[in-house]
């Protein structure tokens, strides 16, 4: 049977316990979700030891699984096998193992809960496992799925009042903004900055921007809004800062955020005159960022907008020491401002 990551997890609160789980995808997040789930909640701590088997997909072989989900229980209902990193198992999708393979997952030891985690990728569904795995009706499959940016924020106020706290839409934007969809990041950071709410208090921005290691001042996001302001004097101040700390400054993430802002500035053009917000969101746009959006627009007409990604991209193959020179990070982010502020065309850029 096909479920996603919260129908099992309120399973698995239910104690409803399927004998095989397949997670798949491209999202580990997920499937260490469950993972996680099904091995604090099948057993009691006291049976673990003799009832609980993790191994890891480079170390073992099919044969070795099947030979450990077989196994009966120890005074317990069940035992619990779980196979990290499955992709790396060399046979598991081979003819070979096929046979065996098929039999178990057709008529699986019940007393057995296998979880196979397959992270990274997903199986061919035309293919025998993939069919088989989808129609199985003892077997969960999972497919876990990277979120798109502009459905980060809504997973980060998701999980923030799943742990029965608040959270400020400016810093919902900013978390989202600054980490992206690199979920079990944002989980961590949420977890940490839980730890320094005081009851009753919502997460805010002034808390992210001190827990988090944003400078309130001389941030990627500063220096974008010097970009879209054209204010030379606040960009070179950003930049001396970045400079003089470059380990908390890296360039590749900040030209990641950069080559973000103004993919977005395209689409905004593409979409014509007066976008609704719905339609902002769905770019990726918050409403706490459409000003400085719609401003951009004005600033840096759609022919310019995409000269600059084409410099930004220029300036990442430089980062990666492609026709850099002997220029270090800063002074690739120096370039890279200089050109955006001076209205420089790609075409006369070396």
């Amino acid at each position: 049977m096909i479920l996603d990551s919260d129908a099992i997890l309120k399973q698995v609160q239910q104690r409803q316990f399927q004998p095989v789980y397949f997670l798949q995808g491209e999202e580990p997040y997920f499937i260490d979700t469950v993972a996680d789930a099904l091995e604090s909640a099948v057993l009691p701590e006291s049976e673990r030891s003799f009832n609980q088997t993790v191994l890891y997909g480079k170390d073992t072989d099919a044969s070795g699984i099947l030979g450990q989900a077989k196994r009966f229980p120890m005074m317990s209902d069940y035992s619990v096998v779980i196979v990290k990193e499955a992709q790396a198992v060399a046979d598991l999708e081979t003819e070979k193992v096929w046979p065996f393979l098929e039999a178990y997952l057709k008529n699986p030891l019940t007393s057995t809960v296998l979880v196979l985690c397959y992270k990274h990728k997903t199986l061919d569904s035309r293919k025998k496992l993939g069919k088989l795995l989808a129609t199985a009706p003892g077997v969960a499959l999972m497919t876990s799925k990277k979120l798109y940016d502009n459905q980060v924020p809504q997973w980060l106020g998701g999980y923030v009042r799943s742990r029965k706290q608040q959270i400020t839409p400016g810093a919902t934007a900013l978390l989202a903004e600054y980490i992206g969809a690199d979920l079990s990041r944002l989980a961590n950071e949420v977890n940490k900055l839980l730890l320094n709410v005081k009851a009753g208090q919502a997460i805010d921005e002034d808390l992210v921007q001190r827990m988090v290691g944003i400078s309130k001042e001389y941030n990627i996001f500063e220096l974008q809004r010097a970009l879209v302001q054209r204010d030379v004097l606040k960009a070179n101040r950003i930049l001396t800062h970045f400079a003089a700390n470059p380990k908390a400054n890296p360039l590749i993430p900040n030209l990641t955020l950069l080559f973000n802002f103004f993919t977005r500035l395209l689409m905004l053009h593409q979409a014509g005159n007066n976008p609704s917000d719905v339609d902002m969101q769905k770019m990726g746009i918050n409403k706490f960022a459409q000003k400085e959006y719609q401003l951009a627009q004005r600033q840096f007409s759609p022919e310019r907008t995409i000269d600059l990604i084409h410099l930004i991209r220029r300036a990442d193959a430089q980062s990666k020491g492609i026709e850099s020179g002997s220029m270090d990070e800063g002074e690739i982010l120096r370039e890279l401002v200089w050109l955006i502020l001076h209205t420089v065309p790609v075409s006369a850029v070396g």
